[in-house]
C-alpha cells in the first residue's frame, strides 16, 4: 500500500534534514515516509542519496530516491543488506548535501543555457560533474561564445525563485514550455515555474527540480563540447570550472 507524501523539497530547496515517520515498506525494501526532503528522480535530475537515522543512532543508507506509481508517492531506496525500519517508526532524514547542492547548481546552469540558446529542448540530463542539454537546432554556434554569455548571467547574480500556477493556467499558456518532448510536472493541481531575474525578466519555465537561489551560486561553468546529434539536433555539455582550466568547484 502506497501513501501520499509531503514533499518538503518543493517548498525549500535548501532543506537538508527533517523528521518523518515510516508509512510503508515495499516488497523490494523501498521505504515510504509521511514527509521527506529527499528529491525523487525526475525531469533529468537524479534522486537524492543520504541516510535515515534511527532513534538508536544507527543509519540506513539511501542509494536513490524515486517516484512510485504517481508523482505524489516517493520511495527511498536503501542499500542492500540493511535493516528495515518498522511502519510508524520515527526517523531523521539526512540528504547528501554536497551532492545535492552540486545538482542544484548544475540544474540552474541548464536553465541559463536555455536562455542563451532559445531553441526547443529535446532532452536533458543533470549530473554532478557534467550535464547535457539537447536542442532542436541546426545553427552552428561557438562554444566559447556560449560560455561567455552563460558566465555573464551567472555573474549578474540574478535571483532564482519559484512561482506556482495551476494546471489550468499552464494549459492556457502552452508557450511557456521549452521542452519539446517532455511534459511539465502536472497532475498535482499546481505547477512550479522556475523564474530567473526580477519579475521573471530573464526566464520562466515549468520545472519540478531543485535550484539555487541566485545565479552567482552556480559558479564557474563552461561548455565543454557541442555535438551534432542528427540534422537538427545539437547536444551541449556543461561542466564546472573555467574553460581554460576546468576543475570541480
Amino acid at each position: 500500500m502506497t501513501s501520499t507524501v509531503t514533499a518538503l523539497f518543493r517548498e525549500d530547496f535548501y532543506l537538508s534534514t527533517c523528521e518523518a515517520s515510516v508509512t510503508a515498506i515495499l516488497e523490494d525494501g523501498g521505504i515510504e515516509l509521511d514527509q521527506t526532503c529527499f528529491y525523487a528522480t525526475s525531469g533529468g535530475q537524479p534522486g537524492d542519496t543520504g541516510f535515515l537515522e534511527r532513534e538508536d543512532g544507527s543509519r540506513i543508507p539511501i542509494m536513490n530516491t524515486r517516484h512510485g506509481a504517481t508523482k505524489d508517492v516517493i520511495v527511498h531506496v536503501p542499500a542492500d543488506g540493511n535493516a528495515r525500519p518498522a511502519v510508524g517508526e520515527k526517523l531523521v532524514l539526512h540528504i547528501d548535501w554536497p551532492r545535492r547542492y552540486r545538482l542544484m547548481r548544475m540544474h540552474t546552469a541548464c536553465h541559463l543555457l536555455s536562455v542563451v540558446c532559445p531553441y526547443p529542448i529535446t532532452g536533458a540530463a543533470v549530473g554532478e560533474e557534467e550535464s547535457r542539454v539537447d536542442f532542436d537546432m541546426s545553427e552552428t554556434i561557438d562554444k566559447d561564445e556560449v560560455t561567455a554569455a552563460l558566465m555573464k548571467l551567472v555573474e549578474a547574480n540574478h535571483p532564482v525563485y519559484v512561482q506556482w500556477i495551476t494546471d489550468e493556467d499552464l494549459a492556457a499558456n502552452p508557450g511557456i514550455v521549452k521542452s519539446k518532448n517532455v511534459r511539465p510536472p502536472i497532475g498535482m493541481g499546481r505547477v512550479s515555474l522556475v523564474c530567473i531575474g526580477e519579475s521573471s525578466s530573464i526566464d520562466s519555465q515549468p520545472c519540478g527540480g531543485t535550484h539555487v537561489s541566485e545565479t552567482q551560486e552556480v559558479g564557474a561553468i563552461h561548455i565543454a563540447k557541442i555535438e551534432k546529434k542528427g540534422k537538427e539536433n545539437r547536444r551541449f555539455r556543461i561542466r564546472f570550472g573555467a574553460a581554460e582550466n576546468p576543475a570541480a568547484l
